[in-house]
């Protein structure tokens, strides 16, 4: 498996972790603390494609 395809499966992961705990939270404990960690799904997956957008550039930039 490739660098950048382990940082999407860890990024996805992440990003399916965070969804699983806002869902369970704002269920079984306090809706406004649902809602926060529900705020770091989107977050999560811009610094993944941030990061994995970058790694891309460089990669292409020492192949050429």
């Amino acid at each position: 498996m490739l660098p950048i395809q382990k940082a999407k499966l860890a990024f996805g992961a992440a990003a399916a972790l965070s969804l699983l705990l806002s869902v369970t939270l704002w269920f079984l404990v306090d809706k406004e603390q649902g809602l926060f960690v529900g705020l770091w799904v989107p977050s999560i997956l811009a610094l993944g494609a941030f990061m994995i957008a970058g790694a891309s550039d460089r990669a292409d930039a020492e192949a050429s």
